[in-house]
């Protein structure tokens, strides 16, 4: 149980609701900013504005997936009104204090630096960034569905990267029935998607590896999709960017030469917002007793 514990959510999406309703079932005392608009009744839970006062006495602060932006603004689809973390938000909080979030950017991480206070970044975990890899597969496969005219079974698939996502993703469409490719940087990547049935290649070939393609999937959060690439690329293909923003594909150029090209970060909380939101939520509430527990020992 988390009683004594106070948390504070400050923005979010949907996701975030089955948060705050584990919170409120361990018997948290929590606290909402950015929840204006949120009609949801949870029992025991406060609305709060963001001011440094209100996170004087507490124990962990809860972030939407990512953190913040460049300049410290948080986004909420519950609220009109700004959030914006600052210094002096993070002064206020007690020593103990720590950051959830899912990942952060370097605004945040500068500023807990600064103020000393501990960061916590959960898809830096292994066990959440592949459960979390589930609903973003589906979701890479429902766009594909939805924005092309050929089917998943058969098709020339391309998955660039072969980390939590890329392995998750990778397998879904081969359970579909796709030829799947699998570009990767690293020899023991290499044999693994080679042992799992996949046609593996390095990333170093890729303008050759896509002149045959239908979709191409990527999950590499650097600039690898380039104009070069794309123009080697056949007009019927669609390309699905999984990587954060800003993705790793030459969007304008792939415009420019009429192949759709889609970023989409953040599939969990759109399609699947409840199990992801139970995946974060359970990862947050045993990190938290953990911390709680600890704190009483010493």
């Amino acid at each position: 149980m988390l009683t004594g514990i106070q948390i504070s959510v400050i923005g979010g999406d949907a996701r975030q609701l089955e948060v705050i309703q584990r919170f409120s079932e361990l018997d948290a005392t929590v606290t909402l900013f950015g929840f204006d608009n949120l009609q949801n009744q949870f029992s025991g839970i406060t609305k709060a504005s963001l001011v440094p006062e209100a996170l004087q006495t507490t124990d962990a602060v809860i972030l939407p997936v990512v953190g913040t932006d460049d300049h410290g603004n948080i986004e909420s689809i519950f609220s009109s009104s700004e959030l914006r973390l600052l210094a002096e938000h993070l002064e206020a909080l007690p020593r103990h204090a720590k950051i959830y979030t899912g990942m952060a950017k370097m605004y945040l991480k500068k500023l807990c630096a600064a103020c000393s206070i501990g960061l916590v970044e959960l898809l830096e975990r292994d066990d959440v960034a592949i459960y979390n890899s589930i609903p973003t597969a589906e979701g890479a496969v429902m766009m594909a569905i939805q924005n092309t005219d050929i089917t998943i079974h058969g098709s020339q698939c391309m998955v660039l990267g072969f980390g939590r996502t890329g392995v998750t993703l990778a397998r879904t469409l081969q359970g579909l029935g796709a030829n799947v490719k699998v570009g990767v940087n690293r020899p023991e990547y290499f044999a693994r998607a080679w042992e799992m049935g996949f046609k593996p290649f390095y990333t170093k070939d890729l303008y050759e590896q896509v002149a045959n393609i239908d979709l191409l999937f990527n999950t590499i959060p650097s600039m690898i999709v380039t104009a070069q690439i794309i123009a080697n690329i056949p007009h019927r293909a669609v390309i699905i960017d999984l990587a954060s923003k800003p993705g790793g594909t030459d969007f304008r150029f792939a415009e420019k030469r009429g192949i759709k090209a889609m970023l989409a970060p953040g599939l969990p909380g759109i399609v699947a917002p409840k199990t992801a939101g139970r995946i974060m939520a359970e990862t947050l509430s045993t990190l938290i007793l953990e911390d709680a527990s600890t704190r009483r020992n010493v």
